[in-house]
């Protein structure tokens, strides 16, 4: 990584990827539009993970920083503020993300977190002047992962925003906010999308099983078109497989599953492991009340045959567990120690419980 990312003169982030518009944000984005003369200066958008909330976000931003908008305040996606925008180069717009793109080589580059840098780059970027004389806008994705020190140090400008500015907030975890963030935002929170028009969707990407792979995903289609794939799919039976027979678990093997595929995927590797063991968790939490399993349907059966013999308050504080390392994932880790260790302890739980 160049001094160039490491220090935040990329705010502006260039040349990042635009994400079209999930067909069902449209309606959200529409309300906002219609109301951006009333919008607030500092707006966070929560939900579910791959509900779209990041490509609203940028939506928003360009509706804000279109020139020549619709009516309806949507935006015309033909005047150069639009083109700008899509682009990744409009001088009002910054975007603050975990990726960046290397000032010297261009190439997009992953962060682990937002740093107070960054930060202190956007306040200097909305204390100037608009260029295009529409507002200045940024987008924070995701929120949560500003660490502490980015955080506190946006509080005064989220207090008292030059004129003309809107920060766009985005989190899927909006508890891991410091309150004093949360007080000085107006919340938007976004459901997951009818059912129905997700699993379509999911069909017109071309993934299999559609039905299956949304519920595993909690209703979040993007989310379930990430894991879609036939290697991620396989990956998932094999750890769920391990799983339903907990007194014969092969810790070390299944463990030794994340180094598979190199280095650089290791971190990506245990996040799906952990995504798993935690739906897991709340479909045995659900077998053990006589329920079916909402998460992995395909896996009803071991579950729930496990369910009624795992004790409840045990359960509850391994889910707790296991929720405290996702919150982790950002830091450095050796990831297989941390697989080898949530395996051990979720053995323990069946070891009493014949």
């Amino acid at each position: 990584m160049s001094d160039d990312v490491e220090r935040g003169d990329d705010a502006r982030t260039p040349g990042l990827p635009w994400p079209e518009l999930p067909p069902w944000q449209a309606r959200t984005l529409a309300d906002l539009a219609a109301s951006r003369h009333d919008l607030p200066h500092a707006l966070l958008l929560h939900g579910m993970r791959g509900i779209g909330k990041h490509a609203l976000a940028l939506h928003v931003a360009q509706s804000l920083l279109c020139e020549s908008p619709a009516a309806n305040g949507l935006p015309c996606g033909r005047c150069a503020g639009c083109h700008y925008v899509r682009a990744g180069q409009h001088p009002d717009l910054m975007r603050l993300e975990l990726t960046a793109l290397d000032g010297e080589t261009g190439e997009p580059t992953q962060l682990d977190a937002i740093s107070i840098d960054r930060v202190r780059a956007m306040i200097d970027f909305v204390q100037l002047s608009s260029h295009r004389h529409r507002g200045k806008v940024a987008v924070i994705a995701p929120a949560e992962r500003m660490n502490l020190a980015a955080a506190n140090a946006l509080l005064k400008t989220l207090e008292e925003p030059p004129a003309g500015t809107y920060l766009l907030l985005v989190s899927d975890q909006p508890g891991r906010l410091p309150p004093t963030i949360l007080s000085r935002c107006r919340k938007l929170p976004l459901a997951v999308p009818e059912p129905a028009e997700a699993q379509r969707w999911l069909e017109e990407q071309g993934i299999d099983d559609a039905a299956l792979v949304l519920a595993q995903a909690g209703g979040a289609p993007l989310a379930a078109c990430a894991i879609g794939t036939p290697e991620i799919q396989a990956e998932r039976r094999a750890w769920l497989a391990a799983l339903a027979r907990p007194e014969r678990l092969p810790v070390l093997e299944t463990a030794a599953r994340i180094e598979q595929g190199g280095r650089d995927e290791r971190k990506a590797r245990l996040a799906r492991a952990v995504d798993w063991l935690l739906a897991w968790c709340a479909d045995l939490a659900r077998a053990a009340c006589g329920a079916a399993p909402a998460r992995n349907p395909d896996y009803a059966a071991p579950l729930l045959a496990l369910g009624p013999r795992v004790a409840r308050p045990a359960l509850f504080r391994y889910h707790r567990a296991v929720l405290d390392q996702r919150a982790l994932l950002a830091h450095p880790l050796q990831p297989r120690l941390v697989a080898e260790s949530l395996l051990l302890d979720y053995r323990v739980l069946f070891d009493r419980n014949p």
